[in-house]
């Protein structure tokens, strides 16, 4: 799908005082990962189904089991698991079931390749404004990733939520004790890090990555004053000074 967006020159005429950032394909790359696993998935079951239906039968679990295991590695694994089972109608040899949990632990274990220029740009906002967290996912993922990432140590509070809600925005800007436009979010999605933080009167910056997991994607139009469209980390800093 194609993203349409319209940028604000005013984004930051106001006053900001605490800056959020995506973990996953914002401070560090992720997405490309998922789909190397999903390209061995598909391989290994390719005697029951070509891959693209198997892509599209993984998506289809993966998001029906989100209200169940959430966001992250484990959640995807079970989908795995669980998508094997159908394809092969419970047929499925027990090899290939321990295989997808391997998919899963290699998974878990990748190693932590920052966004380009993200380190650089961290080192100059920190001390000027507060720097948060705001990701979604597995929490003991996360927190390992972050701590391995070597980041840590820039921000100034992490919040792993269950999903990117208004209401969760909201929770967040709360303990913060600050105003809602007193906060920008940065992050790749447009659906997660830009729509409900622009309904609850925050800013938001959207830095896409090469790679969009096909639940996080938009097919419409963003108008708004306090939305911005930057091709990477770097340029954001140009309009914050």
């Amino acid at each position: 799908m194609k993203h349409f967006i319209v940028t604000s020159p005013t984004m930051y005429k106001s006053k900001i005082k605490v800056i959020a950032f995506d973990a996953d394909d914002t401070l560090w790359i992720n997405e490309p990962y998922f789909q190397q696993i999903e390209h061995k998935f598909c391989a290994l079951l390719e005697n029951y189904a070509t891959h693209h239906t198997l892509s599209q039968e993984l998506l289809k679990t993966e998001i029906e089991n989100l209200s169940f295991y959430g966001y992250g590695v484990k959640g995807y694994t079970l989908s795995m698991i669980e998508t094997a089972l159908k394809i092969s109608n419970k047929t499925i040899n027990i090899d290939i079931i321990e295989k997808v949990i391997e998919y899963g632990k290699d998974l878990l274990s990748k190693p932590i390749e920052l966004i380009e220029g993200i380190e650089e740009s961290l080192i100059s906002l920190q001390g000027k404004y507060r720097l948060v967290v705001a990701t979604k996912g597995d929490l003991l993922d996360q927190e390992n990733k972050l701590k391995r990432s070597g980041l840590e140590k820039y921000f100034h509070h992490i919040e792993v939520m269950s999903e990117k809600t208004e209401a969760e925005y909201k929770k967040l800007i709360k303990h913060l004790d600050i105003a809602a436009n007193e906060f920008l979010m940065i992050g790749n999605s447009l659906k997660s890090d830009v729509l409900p933080v622009l309904a609850i009167g925050g800013h938001a910056a959207h830095v896409p990555f090469h790679t969009t997991w096909a639940h996080e994607t938009i097919n419409h139009q963003i108008k708004h004053e306090k939305f911005n469209h930057f091709k990477n980390i770097v340029d954001i800093l140009i309009h914050l000074k």
